[in-house]
């Protein structure tokens, strides 16, 4: 009797065990799109995208781990189960909606152009940028929008933001499209996008910026998708979020104020 009463608390014990260990997901980004998110020295992937997923997880209760993925194959990635779900800056649009769902945005976005300092463009129109070279990072929102506005313009398109940056650095690209709250960051803050500076109204048509950027999830995760929305209401609610913007930028990502 005594050595059963032992096998089975051992049992439960074994049993509570199991319960108590947290949920381990995967965390898929880019890696290449500072500040959002990019490669430290160590080889770690850092930035706000991957604060605010790493906080996500905690208030899940799961334990995540990073994985980069190039910006081509991200979405490819998630439904052939790479990683549980993406924060990589992805803006929620009708689009990508057809493939995979989406939390609640967790930033608002715009576009913005992007010319050197002694451009003498001043117009954005397809007529006043027939026959330039405007780029921007394939597979994105941004070379949707280009390829849409500019088909006369002779349309770069690059693998990385970095790799558009350092054309338009390099004086190979007259004009380029990306987010604003990167190009904002590239110009003031590196020494090489001392070139340039942002042009033009800010762009903030919903067919190419969508409903805002969101976390982008299997269509048949919907509890996945549920519990990320209410662990994101929590941190907007509790402070934490602030203090994670505050880290990046001087305004509010998420009210764009």
């Amino acid at each position: 009797m005594i050595r059963n009463t032992a096998f089975a608390g051992l049992v439960l014990a074994g049993l509570l065990g199991t319960a108590a260990q947290a949920e381990t997901l995967r965390l898929g980004t880019e890696g290449a799109y500072p500040p959002f998110n990019y490669m430290e020295t160590d080889g770690t992937v850092a930035g706000f995208d991957v604060d605010i997923g790493l906080e996500l997880c905690k208030r899940i209760g799961a334990d995540c781990d990073v994985v980069a993925q190039d910006w081509d194959g991200i979405i490819p990635g998630l439904l052939a189960n790479k990683y549980d779900f993406i924060i990589a800056s992805m803006f929620i649009t009708e689009d990508r909606k057809k493939q995979v769902d989406f939390t609640e945005p967790y930033y608002k976005a715009a576009m913005t152009h992007v010319v050197p300092k002694d451009s003498d463009i001043t117009e954005f129109t397809n007529e006043a940028l027939a026959g330039k070279i405007v780029g921007a990072q394939g597979s994105t929102t941004q070379a949707d929008y280009i390829a849409a506005t500019y088909p006369d313009a002779d349309i770069r398109l690059y693998p990385t933001q970095d790799e558009a940056n350092l054309d338009m650095a390099s004086g190979r690209i007259d004009l380029q499209v990306g987010d604003m709250l990167p190009m904002l960051d590239w110009t003031t803050k590196s020494e090489d996008g001392a070139c340039c500076e942002l042009a033009g109204e800010p762009i903030t048509d919903p067919a190419f910026v969508g409903e805002g950027v969101g976390i982008a999830l299997r269509q048949e995760d919907d509890e996945l998708r549920e519990r990320l929305n209410k662990a994101l209401q929590e941190i907007r609610d509790d402070g934490t979020y602030k203090a994670i913007n505050d880290k990046y930028f001087a305004i509010d990502v998420y009210t764009m104020k």
